[in-house]
């Protein structure tokens, strides 16, 4: 082929300018952490590549201790947790780490339990008492009083926990401690605990499937998670005294106080909050970001992609689950992006 006929074939292959045009090349963002908010970030990360087709992530759903661990470690570009960093924590990270959040939503007690299709009342102190296996049978009095009419059968619980870090259990485990004098005690908070009883699984997923495989079970995971299975979940009795579903109106209900004393690094709980309309397991999640960036260019992506969640993200919620978050955690939200800069201080907004 001459070098006149090899243009004239170029030429024509390269008819129309997007065909010709090179491939962009894709910017890769890495994160992982919590699988509590799992089915948002996955949503999220879709949508958001129409937004900016140069960005795709990369999300490992481990659950929060291991997005605490990597992101201290640096293998990855943001972590997630459903449990604030302990200052011991960020101490031992290699800079200065900042909590966003990004959604809250609310862990759910789910059972397997033949003849308790639905309808399950549960008190604080029962649910502390199942979980140190003070309470072993599903018709103990503890839970009979709390649902009359309901005929539980005499048979062993069977305790499921997580078995992995995890914020999901952060969020549990420091309602136990507010609401269970012994669990404080004996077990406290943290994304990893010492349980007293059960099996544990990994992830919100793998608890979901022990409960679902195991007769006369009862565990706890994110409400998205009994939802999509099919499985009950309990309501709640609250600091005032009354029976609350889990719900994104409870779930936000529990969030209102908080969002007016928000703290400047946003760390805060939200659970066993006092309000009559409250449920008393709500808890918020968070990205995990430098707020000196190494890498200016990934810095940049995503410092656009937290903006994008915070305006338009935050209306995807409610469809998977979730509560947006108040508008006021939102602007001020806003503001602390402005601090997350490139080495040398240059901003990245």
């Amino acid at each position: 082929m001459t070098r006149k006929t090899l243009m004239v074939v170029v030429g024509l292959a390269c008819f129309g300018v997007a065909l010709c045009a090179p491939a962009r090349a894709q910017l890769q963002l890495n994160g992982a952490g919590a699988t509590f908010p799992y089915p948002i970030y996955s949503k999220w990360f879709s949508m958001y590549q129409q937004v900016d087709p140069s960005v795709r992530f990369n999300y490992q759903s481990i659950g929060s201790g291991g997005g605490i661990k990597q992101i201290t470690e640096q293998t990855v570009d943001f972590g997630a947790s459903d449990g604030p960093m302990t200052d011991e924590q960020l101490s031992a990270a290699p800079g200065h780490i900042l909590h966003f959040p990004t959604v809250m939503g609310a862990v759910v007690l789910t059972w397997n339990a033949e003849g308790v299709a639905s309808g399950l009342n549960l008190t604080p102190e029962a649910i502390a008492g199942i979980y140190l296996g003070n309470i072993t049978k599903w018709n103990d009095p503890a839970l009979t009083a709390a649902n009359p009419g309901v005929s539980l059968p005499a048979k062993d619980i069977i305790v499921v926990h997580r078995a992995d870090g995890s914020g999901t259990t952060f969020i549990f485990t420091d309602y136990l401690s507010k609401v269970s004098k012994e669990w404080d005690r004996r077990v406290g908070k943290g994304t990893s605990v010492s349980w007293p009883v059960g099996l544990g699984g990994k992830g919100n997923e793998g608890v979901t499937g022990l409960v679902k495989q195991t007769p006369f079970s009862i565990g706890y995971v994110e409400l998205i998670y009994a939802l999509s299975n099919e499985l009950p979940y309990a309501d709640v009795r609250n600091a005032a005294g009354r029976d609350v579903k889990p719900s994104l109106e409870s779930v936000t209900a529990a969030a209102a106080a908080a969002a007016q004393t928000m703290p400047d690094d946003f760390r805060v709980s939200i659970t066993n909050a006092p309000g009559a309309d409250d449920y008393p397991i709500s808890g918020m999640t968070w990205l995990l970001v430098y707020e000196k960036q190494k890498n200016a260019e990934k810095g940049k992506k995503l410092v656009t992609f937290l903006d994008w969640m915070l305006r338009d993200g935050q209306k995807n919620a409610a469809a998977l689950g979730y509560a947006p978050l108040p508008e006021a955690v939102v602007a001020k939200e806003q503001q602390a992006l402005g601090r997350v800069t490139t080495e040398d201080g240059k901003p990245l907004r």
